[in-house]
């Protein structure tokens, strides 16, 4: 979604992320059950990446063959501010899942209460150590990492050569002359999807906040005691720089173009960058099979150290209900075990939801992670990369940061109104 607030290799896309994706909804039951059904454990499974419906279904297909006393009913809500809120509503109205994900950090602290400890589970030894970071509280570990996802700019690999681009950007001022080259070519640079609040407030918030946190790791820390501003900020002013520059070298009605839009627009072949991670590696195989893509950085400054990096991190981690049944805690826990552990599980983790694995156990080649995903482990594997800071967000900021950026690429607020706006939020949903 990318699904806040997502450093393994580097993190992440938030709860509400989970959301880096498109609103769809996929239900195969009702009402919440006692833990049997005609004799067997039913596991509800809550899903908030719409990009992985078919392969998730498919694995837990595989997994009650070998299993036939355990069936599932899985539910996929994306859409960022819609899968938190249908996943509240569920926990709301006593039909809670036995499975579902968080984002760690900040969002595990608020569903701290909700969690079963996973400490003692035999993948813990296998994760990357970093991997577990956004979900261990006080020691203890309440999530399993689903994999590794990273974003930037996807570029699409033909329009540059078509454009005569032989050097990728790796500064503002390089990126700023390929949206020109790609112009005077006739090709449409960017694809802007700002319909979506976590694009702008999210992902794209998060690269300040990422440069800045590099120069002083106590900025978020300040900012929750009231001691630093995001107005002025040096970073941030480069940001709506950013977003201008998008804008200006993007598809028409960027804010009524939501999140298939502008990938399907990149997969076609009408633009020639999009600010979106690895996670629309399957949309692409899908739309444009063999599509050439690869990642360059959302460049703020013109220091190739600090700008030539991706955003990476564990987007969500899955958990346990610990008020679930226990027949449902304890198949819940097995299947989440044998999708890291099996051959099944492990091969379907790679090749088919081309993910980046979070475990030392599992091994993804290029041919089966795909293009993205090959870039963000060369990008990672060279230390070229920044966390997910936005998983640190106060609970609510980032669809509200997201409306204040919306109202400024709209003209409804200045830079400095949307500053102030950042910050007042900031200091209203602080703990």
């Amino acid at each position: 979604m990318g699904i806040k607030k997502y450093s393994l290799l580097a993190g992440v896309l938030s709860a509400s992320l989970l959301l880096a994706t498109a609103c769809s909804s996929d239900s195969t039951s009702g009402n919440k059950k006692s833990g049997e059904k005609d004799g067997k454990v039913v596991v509800d499974l809550f899903n908030g990446k719409v990009e992985i419906a078919d392969q998730l279904k498919s694995l837990t297909d595989k997994y009650t063959k070998e299993h036939p006393d355990v069936t599932f009913n899985i539910e996929t809500v994306g859409g960022g501010a819609d899968g938190a809120a249908a996943l509240k509503a569920k926990f709301a109205s006593n039909k809670a899942p036995d499975i579902f994900g968080n984002g760690g950090y900040q969002e595990a602290q608020t569903w701290k209460d909700k969690f079963e400890d996973l400490s003692d589970q035999p993948w813990v030894k296998d994760a990357y150590e970093s991997a577990l970071l956004p979900m261990t509280i006080d020691g203890k570990i309440y999530g399993q990492p689903v994999n590794m996802e990273g974003y930037g700019f996807a570029y699409n690999k033909k329009l540059f050569a078509k454009a005569g681009i032989t050097e990728l950007p790796k500064t503002y001022s390089e990126l700023e002359a390929v949206s020109k080259k790609l112009k005077a070519a006739g090709i449409t640079p960017f694809s802007v999807g700002y319909a979506e609040w976590w694009v702008l407030a999210n992902h794209g918030l998060n690269v300040p906040f990422a440069y800045q946190q590099a120069d002083d790791e106590n900025f978020i820390k300040g900012l929750n005691e009231g001691t630093n501003k995001i107005e002025g900020n040096k970073y941030f002013n480069d940001y709506f720089k950013l977003v201008d520059l998008t804008i200006k070298y993007g598809n028409k009605n960027p804010l009524t173009t939501d999140y298939n839009t502008e990938v399907t627009q990149f997969a076609n072949g009408e633009t020639a960058m999009i600010q979106q991670g690895n996670w629309i590696q399957p949309m692409l195989d899908k739309l444009t099979p063999g599509m050439e893509v690869g990642f360059i950085p959302l460049a703020l400054t013109d220091d190739a150290a600090q700008a030539d990096k991706l955003m990476v991190d564990v987007p969500t981690n899955w958990v346990i209900h610990n008020k679930a049944p226990e027949a449902d805690k304890k198949a819940a826990k097995d299947f989440l075990n044998w999708m890291v552990t099996s051959e099944e599980g492990k091969t379907a983790l790679v090749k088919e939801f081309k993910y980046i694995p979070a475990f030392k156990t599992i091994e993804a080649k290029a041919e089966d992670i795909g293009p993205l995903g090959a870039d963000l482990q060369k990008y990672s594997q060279a230390g070229k990369t920044y966390s997910w800071q936005f998983m640190k967000y106060p609970d609510g900021a980032g669809q509200e940061f997201g409306a204040s950026l919306q109202a400024y690429v709209g003209g409804q607020k200045s830079k400095a109104e949307t500053e102030k706006a950042l910050d007042a939020t900031w200091a209203k949903l602080k703990k």
